[in-house]
């Protein structure tokens, strides 16, 4: 395992696709900001620092592997984390 995965979310990673090291930083960056709160892509965007299309792209992707949820009902449509896919190991020292 190279370094920089090493720094990933443990959900970015997703078996379905091919897994390049900038898709990895990218849905790492966008679960850092839903493990804070569930937000719109706009939102998550703008905290992640990263285009609203790409936000909605990785979002997609996630979805299809049932790490996030979309919240239906909402204008604009508001995205969550689903508690699926493996836990961050916290160091209990």
């Amino acid at each position: 395992m190279s370094m920089a995965t090493e720094n990933c979310h443990p959900n970015a990673y997703l078996s379905t696709i091919r897994n390049v090291q900038r898709g990895l930083r990218t849905r790492t960056l966008i679960l850092n900001v839903l493990e804070n709160g569930a937000g719109d892509p706009k939102t998550i965007g703008g905290k992640a620092q990263l285009h609203y299309r790409v936000v909605i792209h990785h979002l997609r992707l996630l979805k299809t592997a049932g790490i996030v949820e979309q919240k239906m009902g909402n204008r604009p449509r508001v995205w969550g984390l689903t508690g699926v896919g493996q836990k961050r190991l916290v160091n209990s020292h």
